[in-house]
């Protein structure tokens, strides 16, 4: 195990050294600068700014001085904002998306885990088309139609839930239902059509025969086996859920790490760009790291590092 452990984090270093060049040389290949703009600054202005941020030294320096603030975990200043570091945002707006990305991570369990279950042990009854059926509406809607429905009915016909803001526990309704909506869907078919799976099994019969009773054979022999799809897929979107939505984030006003990133696309600050792409990469590297890990505890079959 150990030694499994110290070979995935080696591994994880190169990742995300390789998404780390990557990301630094696309930004600079980009048409124009962080201080480009409809309203042209002075030349004795651009490059006062230029100069402050090291932005006219080499490009090779500047891609070495940037892996050296990384590896200390300084990701650099804001371009557009003064006084305010890429590190700042982060801090400031991850607990925002976490908190709504975690109520939509604990729907998903709470919710889509079961309904896959039930509608497997139900095959081809009423409960599992209509199962059926609403995870494939689930899957085919995106995100932002069901955040705009749910604004426009709930918030402007109805006026039931607040449009935007995060004030009080009405603010979470409307963008953890968008948020969990498709993740939701794809949960409950993904554990319908692996337990169906393992319910064929030999071992199930086996079960079965010796007289176990039918919530030991479901909970204690399927649902381990059922379930190791629906934790490999849940840890790339637990990383993608946690660290904010764009979309759902910029719709409700949501002040979380989607809407820096957003802004910062549109702004070209370049390094709150790069800073949220190297956060949302090594947080998504180590979800997949302890989905792995996982991995032997859930199958004892499955032996870590053979």
């Amino acid at each position: 195990m150990g030694s499994y452990i110290f070979k995935r984090v080696i591994s994880m270093i190169i990742t995300l050294w390789f998404v780390i060049t990557i990301t630094f040389f696309l930004m600079h290949a980009i048409p124009g600068g962080p201080f480009t703009s409809e309203k042209e600054l002075p030349e004795e202005v651009l490059e006062a700014l230029n100069e402050k941020y090291h932005l006219n030294d080499p490009l090779y320096k500047q891609y070495f001085d940037y892996l050296a603030g990384v590896a200390t975990f300084d990701l650099g200043p804001s371009f557009k904002r003064i006084g305010v570091t890429v590190n700042d945002l982060i801090i400031a707006g991850f607990p925002v998306s976490a908190k709504v990305g975690g109520l939509a991570i604990l729907s998903i369990i709470v919710v889509g885990i079961p309904i896959g279950i039930t509608s497997a042990l139900k095959q081809n009854s009423l409960t599992d088309y209509i199962v059926t059926i609403f995870a494939t509406l689930g899957i085919a809607v995106p995100s932002f139609v069901i955040a705009t429905l749910i604004i426009y009915f709930f918030s402007s016909k109805f006026s039931i839930l607040p449009s935007h803001g995060m004030g009080t526990w009405k603010h979470y309704i409307g963008p953890v239902i968008s948020l969990s909506g498709f993740s939701l869907a794809f949960v409950s078919r993904l554990t319908r059509s692996s337990m169906l799976e393992v319910l064929q099994q030999d071992y199930i019969r086996t079960a079965r025969a010796k007289g176990l009773p039918e919530f030991v054979v479901i909970g204690k022999h399927a649902l381990k086996n059922a379930l190791i799809p629906v934790i490999t897929y849940m840890g790339p979107m637990i990383a993608a859920i946690l660290t904010g939505s764009f979309v759902i984030e910029r719709i409700f006003a949501i002040p979380g790490m989607g809407k820096h990133f957003v802004e910062s696309v549109g702004n070209r600050d370049y390094t709150v760009l790069m800073g949220i792409t190297i956060f949302y990469a090594f947080f998504a590297i180590v979800m997949i790291l302890i989905v792995d890990i996982a991995y032997g505890f859930i199958d004892p079959r499955i032996k870590l590092g053979e």
